[in-house]
């Protein structure tokens, strides 16, 4: 007779680790584009999320793209296939890089003795990190240069060699760099759980 085995404790992290963090960029994403006016902000609609109010588009189109792009940094995300996340966003006239959120992803160091586990980080830990660093992106604000041109947004995933990358939607591409001599770099507060680790920043362009 044919048993199902049941999955391990470190599977079962492991993907809820992956959702937890493909969660996370939805929401980071839409809060910088909403934050940055890149869409319109009647574009986007209040929900709560990690105990207080974040703001997700109702831009179908928009939804859709996040939609196809995050589903694909889900299966990088199981295979440990992605290291780093870009959101850069691009005057939509000169086609100059304004800013580079960063996104970097590592794996959490795991016990050398696989009988003798960590203990489970609590998920209300994991949120109340996520949520400082969602507030964090809220108060850029305050030191990012205003925009006044019209803006527009690519995203950018940093793989390795051997990561199975679909030919049809994505495609290597330039790295929307800002010259050092030009760029300002804010690091983030970071998040992680029992298996990632999730430490963020935003670069600018600064002519000052």
């Amino acid at each position: 007779m044919a048993t199902k085995q049941a999955p391990t404790r470190q599977a079962i992290t492991l993907k809820g680790s992956t959702n937890l963090v493909t969660e996370f960029f939805k929401y980071a994403a839409n809060t910088i584009l909403f934050q940055r006016g890149v869409y319109p902000s009647d574009d986007f609609h209040m929900v709560k999320k990690y105990g207080q109010t974040v703001l997700v588009t109702q831009d179908l189109a928009l939804e859709n793209y996040l939609e196809r792009i995050l589903k694909q940094v889900n299966k990088w995300l199981l295979t440990g296939a992605v290291t780093q996340l870009v959101l850069a966003i691009i005057s939509k006239d000169s086609r100059i890089t304004l800013e580079r959120w960063v996104f970097d992803i590592n794996l959490v160091d795991q016990p050398a003795d696989p009988a003798e586990p960590a203990p489970a980080k609590p998920e209300s830990e994991i949120q109340a990190e996520i949520r400082y660093i969602l507030k964090q992106i809220v108060s850029t604000v305050t030191f990012l240069p205003i925009i006044d041109d019209p803006t527009v947004f690519n995203i950018l995933a940093y793989t390795h060699d051997s990561a199975d990358v679909p030919a049809d939607e994505w495609v290597d591409t330039d790295p929307l760099a800002i010259e050092a001599s030009k760029s300002q770099q804010v690091k983030l507060r970071s998040f992680s759980t029992d298996v990632h680790r999730i430490e963020a920043m935003v670069a600018y362009r600064y002519e000052g």
